[in-house]
């Protein structure tokens, strides 16, 4: 739980086993019902909050509810809602059409339902095909305008694709992208309907993969990102960018102005942590590449690329910025305000920060480095 996007309070598990559904829980979403057109509330001015998860089955679509904003759940008695192969809900309101959609996925395929009362739900004809589990429907405004909006379409392996959706069919106008091209991105749940901040949409992965020996925790997501659509060479493209409340950890700032770096120059960064928010702009020729090792991690950036444990990323209309979150297992990085993103796991190897000029010359035209606070509060001696 959390009411600025950056301090987080870890709440008791909302769903504990179930046998009557192959016990376990598995993935899915919730939705805040505020007309109460469930039933569920037995007050309409305490609308439910009604979440939708799949059986162990892979076949029982169930939901729970809470009346108190999510601190304790009731599990709806008549569960199973829906008996569909295979799991991952996603569930959202259709303002044109006044009626609740879901995304089921199932078979490489997702499966639509609607539902006026979120408990009876019928099925679409039409399915979107070559689509894979934790599916994620959602409208954005192009270039931050009003007047025209797009819906994009994200699988649970973070590709999307944009297009429009009438309630009941999504017909997709570009072929499938990534969201993030790092290695550690997967199973993507975004939200928006934020209260004062419309056409705002944030979006959270699961960083897949991650190695956390010695650690309290075996398991970690990526920071809370605020979604944009934009034109970008003919096409609409989603970027992404970390949220700015990050501002609220910034604590202690370095900063360094045009570092001409010649082939093989390196310039240690006297920063101490392990927690940062790093800010460049940047200028790589063709032929060079400016490398930032971050405790043992290259991260390297060419004239159209960035990599940091990964395949070179592309960025179509060449790196001019570079915003690099070093987490104590994670680096993410977003070139040019989001029109790339790199999400990384990785295992300190040691203390430094230093930029290195790997492969001919390269300028720094700016260079911000922020030292970060835990979002954790510090645990008592």
């Amino acid at each position: 739980m959390s009411t600025n996007l950056i301090h987080w309070t870890e709440l008791p598990p909302a769903f504990r086993e179930d046998y009557r559904f192959g016990g376990g829980v598995q993935s899915g979403g919730s939705v805040l019902d505020r007309e109460n057109s469930s039933g569920l509330s037995p007050d309409s001015r305490t609308p439910p909050l009604v979440a939708f998860w799949s059986g162990n089955d892979n076949r029982s679509t169930c939901i729970s509810y809470s009346l108190d904003k999510g601190r304790t759940w009731t599990k709806y008695q008549n569960n199973p809602v829906l008996i569909h192969p295979e799991r991952d809900p996603k569930v959202f309101w259709h303002e044109p059409t006044k009626h609740w959609v879901m995304v089921l996925y199932g078979h490489s395929s997702y499966f639509l339902f609607t539902s006026t009362n979120l408990l009876q739900w019928t099925e679409q004809q039409e399915s979107i095909p070559d689509s894979f589990e934790c599916p994620d429907l959602f409208q954005l405004a192009v270039n931050g305008g009003p007047r025209q909006l797009k819906w994009v379409l994200v699988r649970g392996n973070g590709k999307y694709s944009v297009g429009e959706f009438d309630g009941w069919t999504f017909t997709p106008e570009t072929g499938q992208l990534p969201c993030d091209l790092g290695p550690n991105f997967y199973a993507t749940q975004s939200w928006g309907d934020i209260a004062g901040q419309q056409g705002r949409r944030i979006q959270i992965a699961w960083m897949n993969g991650g190695k956390y020996p010695d650690m309290p925790f075996n398991q970690q997501m990526t920071f809370p990102c605020d979604l944009r659509l934009r034109a970008l060479q003919g096409s609409l493209r989603v970027f992404r960018k970390p949220v700015p409340e990050i501002q609220m950890l910034h604590r202690r700032q370095h900063a360094w102005k045009y570092l001409c770096l010649a082939p093989g120059a390196t310039q240690p960064l006297d920063v101490a942590g392990d927690l940062f928010h790093i800010l460049a702009g940047v200028e790589v020729p063709r032929g060079s590449a400016l490398t930032f090792h971050i405790r043992g991690t290259p991260l390297t950036v060419t004239d159209q690329s960035v990599a940091c444990n990964s395949k070179p990323a592309p960025v179509p209309t060449g790196v001019r910025t570079v915003e690099i979150l070093v987490d104590r297992t994670s680096i993410e990085t977003f070139a040019n305000d989001g029109e790339t993103s790199v999400s990384a796991c990785f295992l300190p190897a040691d203390d430094r920060l230093v930029v290195e000029c790997a492969q001919g010359p390269a300028t720094v035209r700016s260079l911000q480095v922020f030292e970060l606070e835990s979002i954790w509060e510090r645990a008592s001696p």
